[in-house]
């Protein structure tokens, strides 16, 4: 990847809908140029895929909770294949030690997210222990939002 391409990615990751002409226009590039180099990122894997940023709180899931999962490390990837798959689920990652997932969960209320830790984490065989901390508000967030 070069100059030019990290500049493309860094406009599309500010507007995934920036058409290749507004790119060229602002690079001072041909749009067949522009088209060329955003395909070619695609086809290396640069970009995985395009997405939309939602506002969590305009769909109705108001309380964000961020959980460090401890689990026996024989049970970590079946725990965290299942997780994976629940709604609330927004992003969950193996941490380094093999031995705990770091889970961003988004829900309707308390009641929910209450549900959700019974039905998932506290009744799961390998959760050895688990650790939740609610945002307060958010001072800075990544690129790409929540993913639902």
């Amino acid at each position: 990847m070069n100059d030019l391409d990290q500049k493309i990615l860094a406009m599309l990751v500010d507007d995934g809908r920036m058409s290749f002409a507004d790119i060229a226009r602002e690079l001072g590039i041909s749009r067949v140029h522009a088209r060329d180099r955003v395909q070619r990122l695609i086809d290396d894997g640069v970009i995985e895929k395009f997405t939309v940023i939602v506002n969590p709180e305009k769909v109705g899931t108001i309380v964000s909770a961020f959980f460090d999962v401890e689990v026996d490390p024989q049970g970590i990837e079946m725990v965290a294949e299942d997780l994976a798959r629940q709604p609330e689920v927004r992003s969950l990652y193996i941490m380094s030690d093999m031995t705990s997932l770091h889970i961003h969960t988004l829900t309707e209320d308390n009641n929910a997210l209450e549900d959700f830790v019974r039905r998932n984490l506290f009744s799961r065989r390998h959760v050895v222990k688990v650790n939740c901390k609610l945002l307060l508000s958010r001072v800075k967030n990544r690129r790409g939002g929540p993913r639902i």
